[in-house]
């Protein structure tokens, strides 16, 4: 367990299908909610610590289809931007960073190809790759990783493979729970907790944020080191171009990233504050 006394960051995830910023629960229904280039300025601008760009189907049709989005978002914000989706190997890796990513974060192609980590590492550094993990519980104590965007098993125990992570050196680790992705029910404060005891590198939590208690409770109980949010900043009633308002989750109670670091700072949790 890491010191509780760190700064925290938060993370803005946008999942990507096609041209547009999607969000759905369980990984699955997505609804599309406006252009993503749109929502990570805004973001920016609202003082999110990273961008973080997950390309939805890139993984199943084997493609990676946002390339020319990341080169209009690089150009754009002046945050760390990390894209993961459909990434098989180094030189994906290369186009993207090319294009103006400053990590990639990675799930299917980690379980084909472990050594994608040591090829990464050796060309950009530890820091340029982060471990993306999909977590579905299978009972009380045990949970195993997907793929695919929760589509295909692997077989592989999550706290297993986070301890594989680690020695293989990944320079991060970012847990979704699939159970709870979506739903607005809160963080699955076990999974988080387990995975902080197994790791040395840092942990992102994400999936089940519905309102800034859940937020200020995983980081309380759990000392992550980063929060990835979805659907709780794109439900957000700020002047965005975006559809389906009146379709927002109601255990959502939607927060912009501003306001929820000036809560958190009143809690006594360390962040980067706004400007």
């Amino acid at each position: 367990m890491k010191n509780s006394n760190h700064m925290v960051r938060i993370i803005a995830r946008l999942d990507i299908k096609g041209d547009n910023l999607v969000k759905g629960i369980h990984l699955e229904g997505l609804r599309i909610i406006g252009k993503p280039e749109e929502f990570a300025k805004y973001y920016y601008e609202s003082d999110a610590d990273e961008i973080l760009y997950l390309d939805t189907v890139a993984s199943l049709y084997g493609r990676n289809s946002i390339e020319e989005l990341i080169e209009r978002t690089a150009s754009e914000i002046f945050i760390p931007l990390t894209v993961g989706g459909g990434i098989r190997n180094l030189s994906d890796v290369k186009n993207i960073m090319r294009r103006g990513a400053d990590r990639v974060a990675i799930n299917t192609s980690l379980f084909e190809t472990p050594t994608l980590i040591h090829q990464i590492k050796d060309t950009y550094g530890a820091q340029a790759i982060v471990a993306s993990i999909q977590a579905k519980r299978r009972d009380k104590q045990n949970y195993e990783c997907l793929t695919d965007s929760g589509r295909q098993k692997t077989g592989h125990d999550v706290f297993s493979w986070v301890e594989e992570l680690n020695r293989r050196g990944v320079g991060e680790i970012i847990v979704t729970s699939v159970d709870q992705d979506g739903t607005g029910n809160g963080f699955d404060e076990i999974l988080i907790r387990e995975i902080m005891e197994r790791s040395d590198v840092p942990v992102i939590a994400a999936g089940g944020a519905g309102k800034a208690t859940h937020i200020l409770d995983i980081i309380q109980n759990t000392a992550v080191d980063a929060v990835c949010l979805g659907s709780i900043l794109h439900y957000s009633q700020d002047n965005l171009p975006r559809r389906n308002h009146k379709a927002i989750p109601k255990s959502i109670e939607p927060i912009n990233i501003s306001e929820l670091k000036i809560y958190l700072d009143e809690n006594k949790i360390n962040c980067r504050l706004p400007n």
